[in-house]
């Protein structure tokens, strides 16, 4: 422990006083049982954190994919523009049109959805944990035993007659003569 018990202290008095310096385990003052209980903090909220408003794609999973500007549907070669006025118009009545019923169909389907895609996902999740891994660990004890007896057999039998074979044949030689 650390401190030293001072003259006039009796045993209890220092334990007390040690304990109220260090904490318990139910009102932390040490330094590393708060960060314990700060981390466990951090793991809770994981699932109350707050989200980005700004940066909706935060591990870039959408960049490539659905990314479509007015430039990458409509484009017109060189020698045969429109008018400059339609060009205009119709970019920006395929950007606010893209804008809009995105928006809409975000407002109407996205939580229904959002809804589904939890479910599923919980259901993947649970089924995961709960069946196959547990059918995949069980399957890999089970068959570490056959591995073994086939690999004796494969040493035993099968490797001696391949290297046999391997040296009979070994001193063949194929020779292609050109017929003219």
């Amino acid at each position: 422990m650390t401190g030293e018990l001072k003259d006039g202290d009796t045993e209890e008095e220092f334990l007390h006083s040690f304990i109220r310096k260090q904490g318990n385990i139910y009102k932390p003052n040490n330094k590393d049982m708060e960060n314990e209980s700060l981390n466990e903090k951090a793991m809770d909220d994981v699932h109350t954190k707050e989200i980005d408003l700004v940066n909706r794609d935060p591990k870039h999973i959408n960049d490539d994919v659905v990314k479509v500007d007015f430039e990458d549907i409509i484009a017109e070669p060189s020698g045969t523009y429109s008018f400059d006025g339609v060009w205009k118009a119709s970019f920006t009545t395929f950007t606010v049109t893209k804008y809009w019923c995105y928006r809409l169909l975000t407002a109407l389907v996205g939580i229904p959805l959002a809804l589904i895609w939890g479910i599923f996902f919980a259901i993947l999740s649970f089924v995961h944990i709960w069946a196959v891994v547990p059918c995949v660990k069980s399957y890999l004890i089970e068959t570490h035993c056959i591995s073994r007896v086939y690999s004796i057999f494969v040493h035993t039998f099968c490797d001696p007659l391949f290297e046999a074979m391997g040296k009979c044949l070994s001193n063949i030689r194929v020779s292609t003569t050109k017929k003219v």
